[in-house]
């Protein structure tokens, strides 16, 4: 299967997403996405499915898929090539239309001569049969009505109405020219308001994405070894070269400093608004800026593999995914074309039956047809989704599924794992006891511990420093035991907890690290990590929320209980290996939604498990591809606005979804009743989607933490 990337122009609102994605469905493909907000697509493919095929298909039902340069740069800008420009120039014919009303001298002004306002009428109704007419034709032909059904068919009706009066000399009850003008006007005025709101939902993606695209400085060198520095975009970088970057420039690319001390500005990946020093051997994140200092680096990731490029796929997956209460509006929204147009039918025959009157019954029925696009319905989630995705990826908090912004209601606990998480895993020795050779005890350790990823292991790493280190001709990592080892004279080695030494020792598990060759004894290690300093203050916010707090580590008890009385902790589980973690977590959520944060390659399969996992940016890649939410930031202080993020954005949608439908069960009964005429319709229908957007970017702003 080939994954297949899009970008689709002319998609108004979610309904016309629905349309697309209910097509590719029918021609069998699997994963479809469909962003209506940015116009992102993707899905699955096989080989025997053409692109073309499917190309073709989409623009049959009015869109447009850029591929190449367009999809970088969009089409060139064209006459009426916007919604904008549409509106202007079916303004000006509406107002010369409808000046005989605003004048006030309705019945003897010229204007109102049939033949001058089919004439001003003509131009607005075939731009309007240009933009809608094509996507609502082929949009029945494939049994998969949109929205433009519903414009077309109204301003169709009151402009063939008008024409007929016109043709047959009928007078001036058969003129509503104006209608079908003032109705494909205000659509258009709608849909450039929409496209401006939507725009702001995608603030903070637009901003990472401009990020990506920088000029680097290379470092190359001639036949003489003379250095040569020249620009190139940063998209053709490769891994392995070298770039020079200054005071004042953004990283181009991942990379490590191979020269060079530098303060950092981290925050448009991180959230987080302090500097950061970064040294020799240390990475810089591609989009950062280096306030202060000259490096020399080496890339160590193209572009396209970024820490950023990967965020900004994330967030776009995130937003293209559907939570579970969208699943219901998209319900709604495939039989809501059909059935408004029952109802407009029904309402046409009723009022012309009790009326004995054709306009009448004609306008109220149009009235219908415009008031009820289902906009509003189809723009309730995904345009609350990108404001939250959007101020959660400012913040450094990336949401791998929209709906972990869902299940954050429901959480009524929260586990902790201990080192790295409510502790900065910054490990220091406290006491250590050499049984046999200090010298073997120290080159062991710093041997094994290089080969693994724990925070313990990298602060041994640091303290016992040498340049020999054994040569292996095995080694690995027992999850919950620690490492084990074989060098190449077949010495076998072991370093972990007390798991790995209860038959060589009496002290029942009193040290953090043990030390073990061929079976005996070399000595102990005892180490101290201290708290975060975000941690009183983030477990103080889920106890005000009455959310329990729980931790579950592999730690010692003596250690877990400690921690429990400085944090105020509820519950501790100490001492649980990968397996028993499970276990503990499993019968946590049997007994309510539970939410778990953790660091470590052990938290895995834990993080998956739980309700909503939560991972650190300095975690294992395992636990990060494994989390439902990634903190980028260095610590658990975005923890409360993550949980509130989601919270907040669960309410907006369910807040957008009430007046979608609360708008569209008041307003077609006052259509069909004759108390709305189609002109206000379609205004009353744009100001419902402007509602809509402007409630979620309201979230924005919001301040969500009090």
């Amino acid at each position: 299967m080939e994954k297949i990337n899009w970008k689709i122009e002319g998609m108004t609102c979610s309904n016309c997403a629905l349309t697309i994605g209910n097509f590719l469905k029918k021609e069998g493909l699997s994963e479809v996405k469909v962003n209506p907000i940015s116009g992102d697509l993707s899905f699955q493919k096989d080989e025997k499915t053409l692109s073309e095929k499917l190309i073709k298909g989409i623009e049959s039902l009015g869109y447009h898929v850029l591929e190449g340069d367009e999809k970088e740069k969009g089409r060139p800008r064209a006459f009426l090539s916007s919604y904008r420009d549409n509106f202007i120039f079916c303004a000006f014919f509406t107002l010369l239309l409808t000046w005989p009303m605003i004048s006030g001298n309705f019945h003897a002004h010229w204007m109102m001569d049939p033949r001058i306002q089919l004439a001003l009428c003509l131009p607005v109704y075939a731009n309007g049969l240009r933009v809608f007419g094509k996507s609502a034709w082929h949009s029945l032909l494939n049994r998969l009505p949109n929205m433009n059904v519903l414009i077309v068919a109204g301003s169709s009706a009151a402009f063939f109405y008008s024409l007929s009066g016109t043709v047959l000399g009928l007078g001036e009850n058969y003129q509503f020219y104006e209608t079908a003008s003032t109705i494909i006007s205000f659509i258009f005025l709608g849909n450039y308001i929409e496209e401006i709101s939507l725009r702001s939902t995608q603030r903070e993606l637009n901003r990472l994405v401009k990020n990506q695209r920088v000029m680097a400085n290379m470092v190359s060198y001639d036949q003489g070894g003379q250095e040569l520095i020249f620009q190139i975009e940063n998209e053709q970088l490769k891994s392995g070269d070298l770039i020079l970057i200054r005071t004042g420039e953004q990283v181009p690319a991942d990379c490590k400093i191979l020269w060079g001390n530098a303060s950092v500005d981290e925050k448009i990946v991180t959230g987080e608004s302090m500097p950061v020093a970064k040294m020799e051997k240390e990475l810089l994140i591609g989009g950062s800026i280096v306030l202060d200092g000259t490096v020399r680096a080496q890339v160590s990731t193209a572009p396209e593999d970024s820490v950023l490029s990967r965020i900004i796929d994330m967030v776009k997956l995130a937003q293209s995914e559907k939570p579970p209460i969208q699943q219901l509006a998209d319900r709604i929204s495939r039989i809501f074309v059909p059935v408004v147009l029952g109802i407009s039918v029904l309402c046409f025959l009723i009022n012309f039956f009790y009326l004995h009157e054709l306009a009448p019954a004609i306008m109220r029925s149009v009235a219908v047809l415009v008031i009820a696009c289902p906009c509003a319905m189809g723009l309730a989630t995904p345009a609350a989704i990108a404001t939250g995705l959007g101020r959660a990826a400012k913040n450094g908090i990336l949401f791998r599924h929209a709906g972990s912004l869902e299940r954050f209601k429901d959480i009524r606990q929260v586990v902790f794992d201990k080192t790295g998480t409510l502790t900065d895993g910054q490990f220091q020795i406290s006491d250590y006891k050499v049984l046999r050779g200090e010298e073997d005890f120290k080159l062991i350790s710093r041997s094994i511990f290089k080969y693994s990823n724990h925070p313990i292991a990298k602060s041994l790493m640091s303290s016992f420093k040498g340049t020999s280190e054994i040569r292996w001709k095995k080694i690995e990592e027992i999850k919950g035991f620690g490492m084990s080892g074989v060098d190449r004279e077949n010495n076998n080695y072991m370093a972990g907890s007390w798991l790995i030494a209860p038959e060589l020792t009496r002290d029942n598990n009193t040290h953090s690290v043990y030390i073990i060759r061929n079976e005996q004894l070399m000595g102990w290690i005892d180490l101290r990590d201290k708290l975060r300093t975000e941690a009183v203050q983030v477990v103080n916010y889920f106890k005000k929320k009455n959310i329990r707090t729980i931790v579950l580590s592999g730690d010692k008890e003596k250690n877990c209980m400690e921690l429990k009385e400085s944090l105020g902790i509820d519950e501790v589980y100490a001492e649980q290996k990968p397996e028993q973690k499970m276990q503990v977590l499993e019968s946590l959520i049997r007994e309510a939604p539970t939410a778990m944060i953790g660091d470590g390659i052990n938290d895995a399969p834990a993080l998956a498990k739980a309700t909503v996992g939560i991972s650190m940016s300095e975690a294992s890649q395992l636990a990060v591809q494994t989390a439902d939410v990634v903190l980028l930031g260095k610590g658990i202080w975005q923890l409360p606005l993550a949980m509130e993020l989601g919270k907040e954005t669960f309410l907006t949608i369910r807040q957008n979804l009430f007046w979608a439908f609360f708008y569209n069960i008041l307003a077609i009964p006052i259509a069909a009743t004759g108390l709305l005429s189609p002109s206000i319709a379609a205004l009353a229908m744009a100001f419902s989607d402007l509602v809509l957007v402007v409630n979620s970017v309201r979230l924005y702003y919001k301040k969500i933490i009090k």
